[in-house]
Formats: structure tokens, C-alpha cells, sequence
């Protein structure tokens, strides 16, 4: 079986509602996609650091549970495992702070055994992280030398950001590094003050030429070398967005896997590829938004 690793940061994500807490879900973006994807019954792997903490232990435990691979976690005895507070506003769209507490030395066990065939994903903010911008970036080209497909996803939420010239060269560096670039009307608001797939992909094209732009209740448009083209979603009753795109992602990835996409594929990808790849990627992020769960349930079928 083709193996998917994912490259993120792992947070606890506590849920709150009014001012009242709702429910504590092991979180980060790569680890919601991952899970969904293990529940689907794909091979998953993580590649994260946590504390040697009880929010770390809970985690791993979840992630074994889930059937996640977590032999490229890396733990420390210094700092802690982060954890994110969600605050759900009227239309349940969640706002974040933050409680990190890192080490300074970080992300040093060896490079994963990538294998042609193996999906990489990454992205969010541990991706244009400072601290560990080497590391990251030794990954990713370890996976791109082993002919593993690459997916991108910013996840940006530094706006106006005083150190925004250069988290723009880092996303620059990362959209040439993937086969696919999949965010959202938020994200690429915040990095170009774009609020158009055209204005994003003129943006991005040098570096990565197949972009899913998702704009929640506007849908998903898809600019590729030969297609651009609009997909509706269906109108649901939200409990929580908090997982949507993340599951957006686990649900193209269940789609490039179901179809033996390869990665000299995804160059010319035709139009029923990508109807049935998109197709997954709603299914997905539509089912987690109707629940407080990170993740679809292992019942789930696409």
C-alpha cells in the first residue's frame, strides 16, 4: 500500500463556545487530514514533535488508537506539547490563540524511508516557522527527491504580520516545492489581499500550476494547466469548521490514492480526475463540519 506521511504541528485544540469549554480533540491541521485518512483505512505516518507531557501521552495515545503511524514523532523533555484554544464564534467559524512552549533544538531524528508512490503532505504556520525552517525544508526535498507526490496547503493567518516579507519567500519556496496547492478565500486574503482564484493562480503559477482554491459556502475553484472550473458544495447546517479544509486535503488525497494517480500524473491531470478528487474533498470537509470532531467518524465512507 502506498504510504501517506504528513508534516505539522500537533496541538491539543480545546473547543469553546459562549465562554464554556466544549471538548479537548488532539489537533493540527496535517494531524486532522492524517487521521481521517487511517480511518479510511489508509497508511499513515506523522512526522511532529510533542512534549514528554500528559497532553503529549494523550495524543500519542490517540494517534496509536487511530492506527497513525508515530515513529517520526519526536519527544523532548524540555518545553511542552502545544495546546490551541478555538473559540467558535455565531457561525461557529473558530478564532485561535496559541500556547507554545518549544525547545530549542528540534526535529533532529533521522529523514523518513520515503518511497516513490509515498504522498507527502504540509503546511500551516510549522511550515514557514523559523526555528525549524531548515528541517523543513530538508524534508520536503527528501520527499520530492524520493518521487513522493507533494501537497501544499499555507493555511495563513498572519495578516499584516511584521514579519510577512519573509514568511512570503518561505511560502514561495513551498508552493515550488508541491504537485498541488489546496487553500482557502482566507488564506490567500491574507497572503496577496487576493479574493479570486484568478488573482491567486497568477500569483502562484511559476511555482505550482494545479491550485484548489475553497471558499466555504461559494465552493471550490480549480485552476490547472488546461482547466479552470467552478464546483458547488451543498448548503449544510455548521456545528464546527474547525477541520474542514484539513479534511478537504485527507479527502483529495483518498482521491489521488483511489485513482493510482502517480506523480508524473498530476502534471496532466483530465477533468474526470479531478471532478472525482474534488468530489472526495467535499464529501469530506462537509461531514466534519456537522460535528465537534476534528475528523470523520470510522464509519465513514466516501
Amino acid at each position: 500500500m502506498r504510504r501517506i506521511f504528513g508534516l505539522g504541528e500537533t496541538v491539543l485544540d480545546i473547543v469553546f463556545k459562549d465562554g464554556q469549554p466544549l471538548t479537548a480533540k488532539a489537533g493540527g491541521s496535517v494531524l486532522n487530514a492524517l487521521v481521517s485518512l487511517a480511518r479510511m483505512g489508509m497508511d499513515c505516518h506523522f512526522i511532529s514533535e510533542l512534549g514528554q507531557d500528559k497532553v503529549g501521552g494523550i495524543i500519542i495515545d490517540f494517534l496509536n488508537e487511530n492506527k497513525v503511524g508515530t515513529r517520526h514523532i519526536e519527544t523532548y523533555k524540555q518545553g511542552q506539547s502545544a495546546v490551541a484554544m478555538a473559540f467558535l464564534n455565531d457561525r461557529n467559524d473558530a478564532e485561535y490563540e496559541f500556547y507554545k512552549n518549544y525547545p530549542r533544538e528540534r526535529l533532529t531524528s533521522p529523514l523518513p524511508d520515503f518511497k516513490p508512490g509515498d504522498l507527502l503532505l504540509f503546511g500551516s504556520s510549522y511550515a514557514i516557522a523559523s526555528a525549524i525552517r531548515e528541517q523543513v525544508c530538508n524534508i520536503v526535498k527528501h520527499a520530492q527527491e524520493s518521487g513522493c507526490i507533494i501537497i501544499y496547503d499555507p493555511n495563513f493567518r498572519k495578516k499584516h504580520d511584521e514579519n510577512q516579507a519573509l514568511y512570503l519567500n518561505y511560502l514561495k519556496e513551498n508552493f515550488a516545492s508541491a504537485d498541488m496547492v489546496r487553500g482557502s478565500n482566507e488564506d490567500f486574503d491574507n497572503i496577496y489581499t487576493a479574493t479570486a482564484s484568478d488573482q491567486v493562480f497568477s500569483n502562484i503559477k511559476n511555482q505550482c500550476n494545479n491550485l484548489i482554491y475553497t471558499a466555504s459556502e461559494h465552493g471550490v475553484f480549480l485552476q490547472s494547466p488546461k482547466i479552470k472550473k467552478h464546483y458547488a458544495v451543498e448548503q449544510i447546517k455548521t456545528v464546527s469548521t474547525i477541520g474542514a479544509g484539513d479534511n478537504f486535503n485527507a479527502g483529495l488525497i483518498y482521491g489521488i490514492l483511489q485513482s493510482k494517480i502517480n506523480k508524473e500524473d498530476m502534471s496532466s491531470l483530465h477533468q474526470e480526475n479531478w471532478d472525482y478528487l474534488i468530489k472526495c474533498g467535499i464529501k469530506c470537509a462537509a461531514e466534519v463540519c456537522q460535528s465537534l470532531d476534528n475528523y470523520v467518524p470510522i464509519e465513514f465512507k466516501v
